[in-house]
């Protein structure tokens, strides 16, 4: 993700077309950092946000309020004070840098016509939002910022106003074959990090762009450029400096899944594999972006107990799984203890007293073998010791045999858990999840149990391109009551196979049988929906809900078949219909 000039372009270009020659009608200070101004123009209203967060700064349009404080800050006031009900003349963007200035004029308490800035600088933690009068001195800023923060600039009301230091970048309208020569081909660095470090406005993400659509590899240094690419290369940023000028901007976001993971104002070719969404405006991208983002960051947030209640499950499973497998491994001699004693019942009349060992032929293989033997005792007593091991792990044997796949099961488990965890959307999801984790007692409840209420949790809801109907359970409960409840004998169920993941059902309604498109659309659901999501290719496994059963006492989420076809398919969802 870049909040980088490109896309600060594509705002002030809005920002000039809805908000030049309108009036700002309310001006609010939500937070400590961020203004909201309602500007009416041509008998239309619009919401500016204006964000100066260090981890965050912002500005876009957006249609919803924010709660505001009982008592407007001071830097609130001065504005309500100065500008309101004054008039937007111009936005700007100086030199393609991370910075906004509105120009505003208003009438002073004399009746005089008057000029004031409102510049917005946008610049990670040196984010701000300075108020300055025309000439050029600061009358306040949302952040005051003194020498002893800055030694650089200080940004205080009765300073002048300095614009932020040149870092010595040139800006994109200035580009020209000589400064390509004599500049950017003689960066010692990497062509993609050469781009972003030379010129103004720059982000990686939109240099990695740049490069990719020139057909060079961003992380190739730029000595090795051939001059066929680095014809490209100029033709590309031209290009880009040509596409901003004529503000043909296209808001994209990218979606890794459901995730978004990037946003620009230019269309972003370089992630052929993800899912590139268009829309509308840059603000509508913002908004969206960060709303998704913000969604899940906070489902992962208050998923944070129950992934550490997993994962420390899954690791003391593990290490329990581990110790019973080589436990199980040493019973594989047992078999050797019996043939030993059977073989000094058959040959041990000739042993001497006291001996060591025992020479002979396995009448088993007809080789030669060696038994060794415990000078203190008698024939028959090592007869009977070897016995007595042979038959001590056995039993550990059986016992093992069993504990090893009620771990293996529990392992399973855990793992389906996990993958509930990944693809949870809601606060509800998380609310079954918990409460299996307390069935299954990896939690404690306290109190009594909740009654669930029904219908606020929904199975994922697809359309094939064939127009049937495909349902993903999001955890166990729901993946039990889909396949056991919600499907009928004749409806088709898919999942990864020998794989934590969800269950796929596609209702056959009145079809006998499904068309091959939809057979791929929902392996691909269920592949993307398991643990085996980031690999290359999934083997699903699909079958009619009828083969299924689910063995008693068995956890959620758990069945078994034997009648089944499989198929290997990528899990990429992309172009399948959610509704």
């Amino acid at each position: 993700m870049a909040f980088d000039g490109v896309v600060i372009a594509n705002i002030v270009y809005d920002m000039k077309r809805l908000l030049k020659g309108g009036r700002i009608y309310k001006i609010y200070q939500p937070e400590g950092d961020e203004l909201l101004l309602v500007i009416k123009n041509l008998k239309e209203t619009h919401r500016l946000l204006i964000s100066a967060n260090a981890g965050l700064p912002l500005v876009y349009f957006t249609g919803s309020n924010k709660t505001n404080p009982m008592t407007a800050p001071n830097f609130c006031m001065l504005l309500r004070k100065h500008i309101t009900n004054g008039r937007i003349v111009e936005v700007e963007q100086p030199g393609m840098e991370r910075m906004i200035r509105i120009t505003v004029e208003h009438l002073n308490e004399l009746g005089d016509l008057c000029t004031k800035y409102l510049i917005v600088e946008l610049m990670g933690k040196h984010s701000n939002i300075i108020f300055v009068d025309d000439r050029g001195m600061i009358i306040d800023s949302i952040k005051h910022i003194s020498h002893q923060i800055s030694s650089v600039r200080e940004v205080l009301p009765g300073r002048d106003y300095q614009l932020p230091p040149d870092q010595g970048k040139i800006a994109l309208s200035d580009l020209s074959i000589r400064w390509m020569e004599e500049t950017l081909l003689q960066k010692p660095a990497a062509v993609q990090k050469a781009i972003y470090g030379s010129i103004r406005g720059i982000s990686p993400l939109t240099a990695g762009e740049v490069a990719y659509r020139a057909g060079i590899d961003g992380g190739e240094a730029v000595s090795s450029l051939t001059e066929e690419s680095q014809s490209r290369l100029y033709g590309e940023l031209i290009r880009l400096a040509s596409q901003i000028e004529g503000h043909e901007f296209t808001p994209v976001i990218v979606y890794q899944g459901k995730e978004p993971v990037e946003f620009s104002a230019i269309n972003l070719t370089m992630y052929p594999d993800m899912k590139v969404v268009k829309l509308d405006s840059i603000s509508q991208v913002l908004e969206s972006y960060y709303a998704e983002r913000e969604l899940v960051a906070r489902i992962r947030q208050k998923s944070t107990d129950l992934r550490r209640i997993v994962q420390n499950a899954t690791e003391r499973t593990a290490k329990k799984y581990d110790l019973q497998r080589r436990q199980l491994k040493d019973t594989e001699k047992r078999e050797k203890y019996k043939v030993y004693g059977e073989l000094l019942h058959t040959y041990g009349y000739g042993v001497e007293p006291a001996a060591k060992q025992m020479t002979c032929i396995n009448y088993y293989d007809g080789k030669e073998i060696t038994i060794p033997l415990d000078p203190q005792l008698d024939v028959k007593e090592n007869a009977k010791k070897y016995f007595d091991r042979y038959n001590k792990l056995k039993r550990t044997y059986e016992a093992l045999n069993t504990l090893v796949e009620e771990t293996r099961a529990e392992l399973s488990h855990l793992e389906s858990v996990s993958n509930a965890l990944e693809i949870a959307r809601d606060e509800v999801d998380l609310a079954m999840i918990k409460e299996e984790l307390m069935e299954t007692h990896y939690m404690k409840r306290h109190g009594q149990k909740k009654k669930q209420t029904q219908g606020k949790s929904r199975p994922f809801h697809y359309i094939s391109s064939d127009g049937f109907h495909m349902y993903v359970g999001k955890n166990n409960f729901q993946n039990d009551e889909l396949t056991f409840k919600f499907a009928n004998g004749k409806d088709m169920w898919f999942h990864a196979k020998k794989m934590a993941g969800s269950h796929v059902i596609v209702k056959l309604e009145t079809a006998e049988e499904l068309p091959d498109a939809t057979y791929e659309e929902a392996a691909r659901l269920a592949a993307y929906y398991s643990k085996g999501k980031n690999a290359p290719k999934v083997e699903i496994d699909y079958t009619q809900r009828r083969n299924l059963k689910k063995p008693p006492q068995a956890k959620p989420g758990f069945v078994i078949y034997h009648t089944n076809y499989s198929m290997t398919i990528e899990p990429d969802i992309s172009g399948i219909q959610e509704v």
